[in-house]
């Protein structure tokens, strides 16, 4: 059985890392990792065949050949792998957390230090146990800023996280409704993302904070170093909200210095998100011209805050996920935008535990505050048993099938759900 640092001196000589058999690439190292649903011992054969540079394995029967290396725990091996890796990295490590906007800040603040640094990101949503050893183990050579998303639906997590990356940098985007499964409450989500700042504050590592949201202040306390941002007037980057459509512009000072940005973001509750990039490019000497064009030239996809002109219509495509506080966020900044003939398609939200019922009770009583709505349709099982005076379907695919009949243009329509209700298949 060999040690992290004998596996980390096999990785030096061949450093890429897959942990899916189908995508494994010639020279690659590959980790059989075990699932409740998968276990990639399975594939052992296949990736050797493939030219596995080496295949790391914990089960002896699958030591078939000379390069299949044995540890304890494949998934302790990648964590330790990775972590070691981070150690011998002298470059800032920016973590991200937070219950909504993650990946659209993370995405933004590459955009933004990538016009002076070569920046890596956490790739899509590689933002679990798996993904972010995965993320750290995939950084080019000659990356000198890191910037690692970290996603958690359960206490401990974010910690762990932290031992893997041992962020020097870290920002919590917000703290909402979401999880509530595996944290219990709001006040569990809070202690949850505050594990970041613990580390942060056991570390002397330094955070970017929302001087606007006062359930970050106060967990904040006790970090030494801070760097604020908002519409707060003391707030070391302040910022105003000039225009919201078609996208978002905001006004900007900062360090004795004010400009303007334009962005390619529509929903307000993205202010926060855009100014949290301009706070770390900043921070960081990033040029208030490279800001603004690291800014301007982020275009959001992948579901998330995505702009989709299609048969006439412009779909408001928010759909990778949802809960109470990103749905109410997104349905309070559609209802204020200055359009007609607006249609809300939203699918349910998930992991709400207990909580479940009231939550989808209270987002039907949010959707009826308002009567702009030209038409409303929900899907998912948790809006089966709620009374309201919506269309209803079970499901995207019945949603998609009736939208689809409705013959509807001229329409700016919000599509929003929980990631496994895929709602993006309404209008694809």
């Amino acid at each position: 059985m060999i040690s992290i640092p004998e596996l980390y001196t096999y990785y030096r000589q061949y450093p890429h890392v897959q942990t899916d058999s189908r995508k494994l690439q010639p020279g690659e190292i590959f980790f059989a990792l075990k699932g409740p649903h998968f276990d990639g011992h399975q594939f052992v054969a296949e990736a050797l065949e493939k030219g596995a540079s080496y295949v790391v394995v914990d089960r002896a029967d699958a030591v078939i050949q000379q390069n299949c290396l044995l540890v304890a725990d494949t998934l302790r091996a990648l964590q330790g792998l990775a972590r070691l890796h981070r150690l011998q990295q002298n470059i800032p490590f920016l973590a991200i957390g937070g219950s909504n906007g993650k990946t659209t800040t993370k995405e933004l603040i590459r955009s933004v230090l990538s016009t002076t640094y070569q920046a890596y990101a956490t790739p899509g949503n590689w933002n679990n146990h798996i993904g972010i050893p995965l993320t750290i183990l995939s950084m080019p050579s000659d990356t000198n800023f890191a910037i690692i998303e970290m996603g958690a639906n359960h206490p401990g997590e974010m910690m762990q996280y932290c031992d893997i990356v041992n962020p020097t940098h870290g920002l919590i985007t917000n703290i909402g409704k979401d999880h509530l499964e595996g944290f219990g409450s709001v006040e569990g989500v809070k202690k949850a993302y505050n594990e970041l700042y613990d580390y942060l504050r056991l570390t002397d590592g330094m955070a970017f904070v929302c001087r606007d949201l006062s359930e970050l202040v106060e967990i904040s306390a006790g970090i030494k170093r801070m760097f604020t941002y908002g519409q707060h007037h003391d707030a070391d980057v302040s910022g105003l909200l000039v225009s919201s459509y078609p996208y978002l512009q905001l006004f900007v000072k900062s360090q004795g210095n004010s400009f303007e940005l334009s962005t390619r973001l529509m929903g307000t509750y993205n202010f926060h998100n855009v100014l949290a990039s301009v706070a770390v490019g900043i921070y960081f000497g990033v040029s208030i011209p490279n800001i603004q064009a690291g800014i301007a030239q982020y275009i959001p996809q992948n579901n998330r805050s995505q702009i989709v002109e299609k048969d006439g219509n412009v779909y408001l495509l928010d759909a990778y996920n949802a809960n109470p506080s990103s749905m109410k966020a997104a349905i309070e900044s559609f209802a204020a935008m200055p359009v007609n003939k607006k249609v809300l398609l939203l699918g349910a939200m998930k992991e709400l535990g207990a909580a479940s019922e009231a939550e989808h009770q209270e987002l039907v009583r949010l959707i009826g505050q308002y009567n702009c709505w030209d038409l409303v349709a929900l899907t998912g099982e948790e809006f089966a048993a709620i009374p309201h005076p919506y269309v209803y379907f079970p499901n995207a695919q019945a949603l998609r099938t009736w939208w689809q009949q409705q013959h509807i243009t001229g329409a700016h329509v919000l599509v929003k759900g929980s990631r496994s209700l895929a709602m993006e298949q309404v209008i694809h």
